[in-house]
């Protein structure tokens, strides 16, 4: 008797996929789908399968182990409005869309709001799939962020025979703007200035008039309003949320316990305004361990659910730092008043008293709500001196009862965490210090001081502590997630590796020790940088999750941000659940708050990427402008990232990066080998691979894009030549770029 053949596998099709991550009002993993088409038993492996073909082809990725459309938006987005259709309803597109992977970015159409918005203007949304046909999504809008409808931030420039010209700063914007005599509004050649656009019915560019001169773009004190404005950063309170910050009463002293006499220390940046941690610590002499007590501002006492004052800091998601000024999360009467723990002043504060036993594990923590008085203000380099025998009127006489006590249960908590093996990547991190005049005086990186590590350290044990004790109480809570790296970068990781000579074992489940041996290997060799380059890049990005998937970097099951509600949205929802979970008081966790668990997490992450991409803008901007008077000017530096196109090179003196063309090193082709990280000449052989050190001259630095062109100097490195089937990136024909040695071949 024949057998019947088996039944092919009852798997969904792409489409439906995608329809349904993409009509679910929840996050969605293989589970998910697993369940709503009914797919059991041994066909979970041909959905799997599916699944990861879906990723190749680009259909999908994965964010927190969970799967996204690609071509989808997160539950939360900033967008920008760019029309209106037909019907006069307002569209928008995605501010943040990579068109390399997803195409083009899709159109939202807009509602929820009482005054349409208009072309420019920028809204934070929740977005939804659309049900009617015309559009993929729909967009109700929480917050207008900048109503750009006929703003625009620009240089001013004059050029003969043109009249006046406004170049706009947005790399979006399509024109530049004529601004017709009359209109200049005093301003001058160079400046940056604010300007609505005329609506005029003349042909040609459009009309401007200059309403505020907000100095000359050679000012550097100017360019964080650039980044401020392009990634639409709410900058100006509004003035009910100054008002109730106005009207706050003192906090309440009823059930709160006094620490006022335990000498807790604050240990901040020099130029620090708002302290919002303080720590103590010694060693108990019964256990050779250590008990140590980390004291948190209080915002949860004068920030109440559902005020306007939340919905504000919600909506920002975090304070964000430039070099000449600081966008706070909360008006300046609490952050760097009622709320920060200032020498001497009384404040409330959430204490967190832990006790670790010889070994640096924790064996007990709980949770006071207290009245404390800190005992001094100290910056990271006075505590450290202070411990390396240099004390000053202050710190010596903190040194034998506070400060030396502080640094032995810090050595303690360290045998933990060597114990612990978190990720150790050396990431060094640029610092700009300006002179009297804010401008640019030198680039430095900061030496990392035991004092940095300490108060480090104390951070994470109390992050674990709120972590621990909300889960252990099922209370909901937002927690700091990061991932494993994919399989895909792993893979990517051990390719790279095979070209010098080291490998990874695959298959294995990987640690962050799988990692640190890595770099251990490698410490001195002429490889160390792009190999330390390589295993940043495979790591994946920390975000904000209500569902506990652990923190891989830092090698934790468990943690969540508590120690800075001053500045980020997270930690002071940690805050409210501890009062809820604790009894501490009736302004906690709201049943809102509880509700909007997965949008707030979603919103506090999109503003976290935001913010450090408007610092790192402004950051190269700065740096463009200080050295836009040095072109022509050579400089050492290294190969931090290499594509067909060329090399990105990481200046020595101050971390500037800059671009290397292709088309600049030579008259050959030359390959990318994508595995290698590496631009290979065909026939010399010459190599540029990524960590590799060189000598480049500064071509050109903008500092309104913050871009800078070099060219090489230098000679590449000898090697074999490249293997004709990698896929080749061709070079012009030399012209004025680095001439070939003499006797080398090109």
């Amino acid at each position: 008797m024949a057998k019947r053949p088996a039944a092919k596998p009852q798997l969904p099709t792409e489409t439906e996929i995608l329809e349904f991550i993409q009509s679910s009002p929840s996050i969605v993993g293989k589970r998910e789908i697993s369940r709503h088409f009914d797919v059991k038993g041994g066909d979970n492996i041909g959905l799997k399968a599916l699944l990861k073909r879906m990723e190749e082809k680009g259909l999908l990725a994965k964010r927190a182990r969970k799967l996204i459309d690609r071509s989808s938006l997160p539950p939360v987005t900033v967008l920008e409005v760019i029309g209106t259709d037909n019907d006069g309803e307002a569209y928008a597109e995605p501010v943040e869309w990579d068109e390399r992977q997803a195409g083009k970015p899709p159109h939202v159409v807009i509602e929820g709001t009482e005054k349409a918005p208009r072309k420019g203007d920028r809204v934070l949304a929740k977005i939804q799939p659309s049900k009617d046909g015309r559009y993929k999504f729909r967009g109700r809008v929480i917050k207008l962020l900048s109503d750009r409808t006929n703003k625009v931030l620009g240089v001013f420039r004059v050029q003969p025979g043109l009249g006046a010209r406004i170049i706009p700063v947005d790399k979006k914007a399509r024109h530049e703007l004529q601004v017709k005599k009359g209109d200049e509004n005093g301003a001058v050649d160079g400046e940056l200035v604010e300007a609505e656009i005329i609506k005029d019915r003349g042909q040609g560019l459009p009309s401007a008039r200059v309403r505020e001169r907000l100095g000359n773009m050679n000012d550097q004190r100017n360019i964080s309003l650039i980044a401020i404005n392009h990634h639409g950063i709410p900058n100006e309170f509004p003035e009910r949320v100054l008002r109730e910050s106005e009207e706050l009463k003192p906090f309440s002293r009823e059930g709160r316990t006094d620490l006022r006499q335990v000498p807790l220390l604050t240990i901040d940046p020099k130029d620090a305004r708002d302290h919002d941690d303080a720590v103590w610590g010694e060693i108990d002499e019964a256990t050779g361990g250590a008990n140590i007590i980390v004291a948190i501002a209080d915002v949860a006492a004068y920030v109440r659910s559902g005020s306007s004052l939340d919905r504000e800091a919600r909506i920002r998601g975090n304070s964000v730092y430039f070099p000449d000024r600081v966008v706070p999360m909360l008006p300046e009467r609490i952050s760097n008043d009622l709320c920060s723990l200032r020498e001497k002043e009384e404040r409330p504060a959430l204490a967190c008293y832990m006790s670790f036993d010889k070994s640096g594990r924790k064996t007990k923590h709980r949770f006071e709500r207290v009245i404390m008085r800190s005992a001094a203000k100290l910056s990271y380099e006075e505590a450290q001196a202070a411990i390396d025998g240099q004390t000053n009127d202050k710190t010596e006489t903190l040194l034998d009862g506070v400060l030396k006590p502080l640094w032995a249960a810090y050595r303690v908590l360290m045998k933990g965490r060597d114990a612990r093996e978190p990720l150790e990547l050396d990431l060094p991190e640029r610092k700009l210090v300006l002179d009297a005049h804010g401008l640019i005086e030198r680039v430095v990186t900061p030496n990392r001081l035991d004092a940095h590590k300490l108060v480090e350290e104390f951070m994470i044990q109390a992050n674990v502590a709120a972590a621990e004790e909300l889960e252990n109480r099922k209370t909901p809570l937002i927690f700091r997630v990061h991932d494993q790296p994919s399989e895909e970068k792993v893979r990517a990781l051990a390719e790279f590796l095979r070209t010098v000579n080291m490998s990874l074992p695959l298959g294995q489940v990987m640690r962050p020790k799988h990692f640190n041996k890595l770099l251990k290997e490698v410490e001195g060799k002429d490889y160390q940088h792009v190999v330390n380059e390589v295993v940043l890049r495979t790591q994946a990005q920390a975000i904000y999750s209500p569902e506990n998937k652990g923190h891989f970097g830092l090698s934790l099951r468990r943690y969540a941000h508590f120690t800075s509600p001053i500045r980020r949205y997270a930690d002071l929802v940690v805050h409210r659940a501890l009062v809820t979970s604790l009894g501490f008081g009736v302004d906690g966790l709201s049943a809102d708050d509880i509700a909007r668990l997965p949008e707030t997490a979603e919103m506090i992450s999109d503003a976290e990427r935001r913010a450090m991409a408007a610092e790192r803008e402004t950051i190269d901007r700065l740096i463009a402008a200080f050295l836009s008077k040095h072109t022509g000017a050579t400089f050492r530096g290294r190969i931090g990232g290499v594509v067909s196109a060329g090399l990105f090179v990481k200046l020595d003196d101050n971390g500037a990066d800059g671009f290397v063309p292709v088309t600049t090193l030579g008259r050959e082709y030359f390959v990318y080998d994508k595995a290698r990280h590496a631009l290979i000449g065909e026939r010399s052989g010459d190599t540029y691979q990524m960590g590799d050190r060189l000598e480049v001259k500064l071509v050109e630095a903008t500092p309104v894009s913050g871009g800078m062109r070099f060219e090489v100097v230098s000679e590449g490195k000898e090697g074999k030549p490249a293997n004709r089937r990698v896929a080749r990136t061709a070079a012009k024909p030399f012209r004025g770029g680095k001439k070939p040695a003499k006797g080398r071949r090109r």
